[in-house]
């Protein structure tokens, strides 16, 4: 990779005010490197949209966002790039011990990563700690979440996305990060870097079918886990704030690792 790289940002999105946004917000986050953002908005699925971006690039460092985040930090292009020379792919929350068709199923202490959420029509923000213990990122990721993933080109292009499995809007991206480890490339999850998602997930019905197909793809790898080790949800410790400035002076290490903690402590202690 170059000393200075460029970056190519991929966003599927159907609503013009959110692209507007998170436009904006790449914009200025990468004006310091060669960059371009890439909108698909006529997408069959995230995989297909993704996979279109990917063949239309040109950036040394790929980015697959969401269009309803907003990333807070003025270093995050730089933080990227420096750990991209290291790491195939980033993420910002993700597992270590992957069990099922969720990042989250293996439960604690495999969580890792910090996120906030902010629901349309919520007054609050929710920030949401997983697990942090090597600040400022994890390393020996498994799979992580695809609100926003960051990659090297070269990941990218060798794994792409799965769109026949994966013709909808679920699983794509525990697919494309799972595999890039079983392929042999290395994953991290990034703690450092607040981002703000204007969504916690969706896990309805097409969340289960797609999770049958992420199973039986990977059969060898998932099969013989057992069903009671499968954690129903997503254990993390969580807080409320007023607004971004107070969910940014609590962005602190010594929190997030003493929360960590605390999730961690044995039931009966």
């Amino acid at each position: 990779m170059k000393s200075r790289p460029s970056f190519s940002v991929i966003i599927c999105s159907i609503e013009a005010l959110k692209f507007a946004r998170i436009c904006e917000c790449y914009t200025h986050l990468l004006s310091d490197y060669h960059h371009e953002i890439i909108g698909i908005h006529d997408a069959t699925s995230l995989a297909e949209a993704y996979n279109r971006g990917i063949a239309q690039s040109t950036g040394d460092i790929l980015i697959f966002s969401h269009d309803d985040i907003l990333i807070l930090d003025p270093d995050f292009a730089d933080k990227i790039a420096q750990r991209l020379t290291n790491h195939d792919l980033l993420g910002f929350v993700g597992t270590d011990k992957l069990i099922t068709a969720t990042w989250f199923g293996a439960g604690q202490p495999h969580l890792h990563g910090v996120i906030a959420h902010c629901k349309p029509g919520n007054r609050h923000l929710a920030l949401d700690v997983f697990g942090v213990h090597d600040w400022p990122m994890a390393e020996d990721i498994q799979a992580v979440d695809g609100f926003c993933m960051a990659t090297t080109r070269a990941l990218a292009v060798d794994i792409g996305f799965d769109a026949i499995n994966f013709d909808g809007f679920h699983l794509y991206d525990i697919d494309f990060s799972y595999s890039a480890f079983l392929a042999g490339y290395r994953l991290g999850v990034c703690f450092d870097i607040p981002i703000i998602h204007e969504s916690s997930g969706n896990f309805d019905y097409r969340h289960l079918q797609y999770a049958e197909r992420f199973i039986l793809k990977h059969v060898e790898q998932l099969g013989h886990t057992p069903a009671e080790s499968i954690k129903g949800d997503s254990p993390g410790r969580g807080a409320m704030f007023q607004d971004h400035k107070a969910l940014l002076q609590a962005w602190r290490p010594d929190l997030f690792k003493r929360a960590t903690i605390a999730m961690n402590r044995p039931e009966n202690l």
